[in-house]
């Protein structure tokens, strides 16, 4: 199991302690638009995979440099990531293993694409795509990009995974390396 930080991480936590897996992450970050963060123009994970939005990019002035400037800054960030929330544990070997990716929902579907992707590099013998929610376009290519899905929800009506949640306050990173730890402890 290994869980999209932050806020895969929890859902992750559940799946893992219900299923009895074991837990790790699989750091991923959107790289935003300059000004405007939240629009994805793409994303990157561990192994220095990079998805592109390409629909994003062809509107975007001098899109080369602010991919290039963005990218070199989420990569510093997804290497403190994996080596604060690891604590100096390693990487899982993932080579012919099932790896269920997990996030707390999916807008874009950026970052789990950017996932899937750099996960294909690992040889895994299936990923299996799972969230509670997310828009109905999002799930059709998260469908072609996966082995498998299990999304619980995705309704036409979707404006933010955050609508769906009671309490979606963000995590902090003492809160992923301490829900990382007690999977290690159990398993």
């Amino acid at each position: 199991m290994l869980a999209l930080p932050r806020g895969g991480v929890p859902v992750g936590y559940e799946i893992a302690m219900k299923l009895g897996l074991p837990l790790d992450v699989f750091v991923v970050r959107k790289l935003g638009v300059p000004g405007q963060r939240e629009l994805a123009m793409g994303a990157i994970a561990s192994g220095g995979v990079r998805v592109l939005n390409e629909d994003v990019l062809r509107a975007m002035p001098f899109a080369a440099t602010a991919v290039a400037e963005v990218t070199a800054l989420e990569t510093r960030e997804v290497e403190r990531r994996e080596r604060d929330y690891r604590g100096g544990r390693p990487a899982p070997e993932l080579e012919g293993l099932t790896v269920i990716l997990v996030d707390d929902g999916l807008a874009t579907g950026a970052t789990m694409l950017a996932a899937i992707a750099a996960l294909r590099q690992k040889s895994p013998v299936k990923i299996v795509a799972a969230v509670p929610v997310c828009p109905p376009e999002t799930l059709a290519e998260i469908e072609r990009a996966a082995d498998e899905t299990v999304i619980l929800f995705a309704p036409d009506w979707f404006h933010g995974v955050g609508q769906f949640y009671e309490d979606f306050a963000q995590l902090d990173d003492e809160t992923v390396r301490d829900l990382l730890a007690r999977a290690a402890e159990r398993g």
